[in-house]
């Protein structure tokens, strides 16, 4: 299927921002007006576009009277809420007071709020595929065990043991970031098991476009963890600058993401079924 005017947004604003980042890195720019105007054009505009679609999508879906209306709702002001944090960060802290890493700040507000929001959208979208009855069996309870303890064991690994040497310290300023290094990646641990029960446990319950707009979802999540750490990471060893790899992973996330939801047009899902019949019980 072509995509649509919004995807086609989407799509465009995200090459362009692989191409800024690009040539910054390549030309070892790390504090220009370019870099601080990055979050404000690419990884800002991103989700708050793609989570505003999601919103007109969700009323296709009848909003809050169908769990995938509501999925769609709360992932869509996820993305909102994730976009607006950054909004405050590149352009209120970067752009205006010249703060090249304001971490934490009132931008985490921002970011904070958007986990609830996506997990809560997760559980919708996980009744709505039918994932609940699949928790049942053993397999759902083996998913729902592991997955979590291995990613927050790793995480704890590395942002403990490899970026601060075993040594945790606990002033007042240390102790906020410390808090949002492990919030971020755990609030991402509990979307990502929800995601992977979606997945793993309702396969043969979707085909089609509900199909690609889960695998949309896993992998935007995914990414989504990667760059929280990678943040935390870099933020701890204090290699972190605007419009670096790490920015390039979080827009690569929204991107991912909020392609994933317009996938859920319901009109092009029915489109998509229609011009493969194989797809008719998405």
């Amino acid at each position: 299927m072509r995509p649509n005017t919004t995807q086609t947004i989407l799509i465009i604003d995200y090459i362009l921002a692989v191409g800024v980042v690009v040539v910054l890195t390549l030309t070892h720019q790390t504090n220009t007006l370019t870099n601080n105007l990055y979050g404000v054009l690419f990884l800002g505009f991103i989700p708050v576009i793609g989570g505003i679609n999601g919103l007109i999508i969700a009323r296709r879906w009848g909003s809050f009277k169908s769990a995938v209306g509501r999925a769609i709702i709360f992932l869509s002001l996820g993305l909102i809420s994730w976009g607006l944090g950054t909004y405050i960060f590149s352009g209120i802290y970067n752009f205006l007071l010249q703060v090249e890493v304001p971490y934490p700040s009132l931008a985490d507000v921002g970011y904070i709020i958007s986990l609830p929001l996506w997990v809560y959208g997760m559980v919708q979208l996980s009744r709505a595929m039918g994932a609940t009855y699949g928790l049942k069996s053993s397999k759902g309870k083996v998913f729902l065990l592991i997955i979590p303890c291995f990613v927050i064991a790793i995480s704890y690994y590395l942002l403990v043991f490899v970026a601060r040497d075993g040594v945790l310290s606990f002033s007042w300023s240390d102790a906020q970031k410390l808090f949002f290094d492990f919030a971020y990646p755990i609030g991402d641990v509990v979307i990502l098991t929800l995601v992977t029960l979606v997945y793993g446990l309702s396969y043969n319950f979707f085909g089609g476009g509900y199909k690609k707009a889960i695998y949309s979802i896993l992998f935007g999540f995914i990414l989504m963890y990667l760059a929280d750490f990678s943040f935390s990471y870099t933020t701890t060893i204090e290699t972190f600058f605007p419009a670096n790899w790490v920015d390039l992973l979080f827009t690569s996330a929204v991107f991912v993401l909020s392609m994933g939801v317009s996938i859920l047009d319901p009109t092009k899902l029915y489109k998509d079924a229609l011009s493969n019949p194989k797809n008719l019980n998405a």
